[in-house]
């Protein structure tokens, strides 16, 4: 049976085509949608009839007085399959609505045949979304989870890798991107929506992991999904473990994912080295770190601009100088400021590497 906002869809659709008055009714014979509102939720003899029948009926204007609750036109059954769904109508003189009659079935049909597939294909992504959170979270299978595996054709036997991936988007729509991913790949590849802003892709794969190809493979569909959509993707690659483990590999592609800063679009776990520590710690003690090294630069752009030239030059006074465009005493005078300010002197090996971690901290998680 239609339901009413489906009804209403319909009657959306087909106004753009046809002028005249449209009604859908369900099979009792209830009008759920029309052009016309002050008809919802009356009673239509005519639909009643045209459902029982499962055939067209023309109303005449003589038929009015006859058929309780409708007007001249033609009734026509909504058949999904083989089964009567609802009747939809065209409010008119007879001869002149006559020729869009077959039409507007079809098109009727085709809608929720749509539908029914749009559906029903939501409910499998679900049933497989559930099914990945599951996975990810039992330690222990039990028979059940091995008939839902088998239900959706999942390869429990097999080296999985997982890779998280961060969609970004300007407009902050939400939409489905799992279906995009096109296997080229390998039939027991798996590619669900992970929250608002991420997918969840989960390849076979076979030690050891063959970076330079993987990141070509990916590189390929992100040029290909980005270009037709208007969005940018960023790939956090876990690393190679076994369908049990799984687990580990999405803990491990998070850690990636939350490492990538600039303008890198990639980060695989194994490639991470000072990141595997900063991940693990907590936001507030990041914070805290901050205050007891480098905050006292917060408020001096150009002394913070300054340390981070020196660190990227590798503490070579002449080559910062040269970059900074200032005279080598001039750096002289600002590393000593910095030393003033933090109490930490960036010649010492041991505050040097303080002062690298509090900008560090600085630049990629407080942010």
């Amino acid at each position: 049976m239609l339901q009413v906002n489906f009804a209403k869809k319909i009657v959306n659709e087909v106004r753009k085509l046809l002028n005249e008055e449209i009604v859908v009714m369900n099979t009792a014979g209830t009008i759920i949608a029309s052009t016309n509102n002050e008809r919802i939720g009356t009673f239509h003899e005519g639909a009643l009839i045209t459902s029982k029948k499962n055939e067209k009926l023309i109303i005449k204007k003589e038929d009015e007085s006859l058929l309780e609750g409708v007007k001249a036109g033609i009734n026509l059954p909504i058949c999904f399959g083989k089964q009567v769904v609802g009747v939809i109508g065209i409010t008119g003189e007879p001869i002149k609505v006559l020729p869009y009659a077959e039409l507007l079935k079809k098109m009727t049909e085709l809608l929720i045949q749509e539908n029914f597939y749009k559906e029903e294909m939501t409910r499998q992504t679900r049933t497989l979304e559930a099914f990945i959170f599951d996975w990810l979270e039992l330690r222990e299978w039990d028979l059940a989870f091995y008939n839902r595996a088998e239900l959706l054709n999942i390869n429990l036997s097999v080296p999985r890798l997982l890779i998280l991936i961060k969609v970004i988007r300007e407009d902050q729509q939400l939409f489905d991107l799992s279906m995009k991913w096109r296997s080229e790949r390998n039939r027991n590849d798996l590619c669900i929506n992970w929250g608002n802003d991420r997918l969840l892709l989960l390849l076979e794969a076979d030690p050891p992991l063959d970076h330079y190809s993987l990141k070509n493979k990916l590189y390929r569909w992100k040029n290909e999904i980005e270009t037709s959509n208007h969005l940018s993707l960023q790939f956090g690659v876990g690393t190679i473990v076994q369908p049990t483990e799984l687990k580990k590999s999405f803990l491990k592609a998070e850690r990636a994912l939350h490492a990538i800063t600039g303008h890198n679009w990639i980060m695989f776990d194994d490639h991470l080295t000072l990141e595997m520590i900063m991940e693990d710690l907590r936001l507030d003690t990041k914070k805290e770190f901050i205050q007891r090294t480098i905050s006292p630069l917060l408020e001096d752009e150009e002394l913070l601009q300054t340390l981070r030239v020196l660190f990227e030059r590798n503490f070579s006074i002449k080559k910062t100088a040269e970059a900074l465009h200032i005279h080598i005493n001039t750096l002289h005078y600002r590393i000593k400021k910095i030393e003033d300010h933090t109490s930490l002197n960036p010649k010492k090996t041991k505050d040097q590497f303080t002062l690298y971690l509090g900008l560090y901290i600085l630049d990629h998680y407080t942010k």
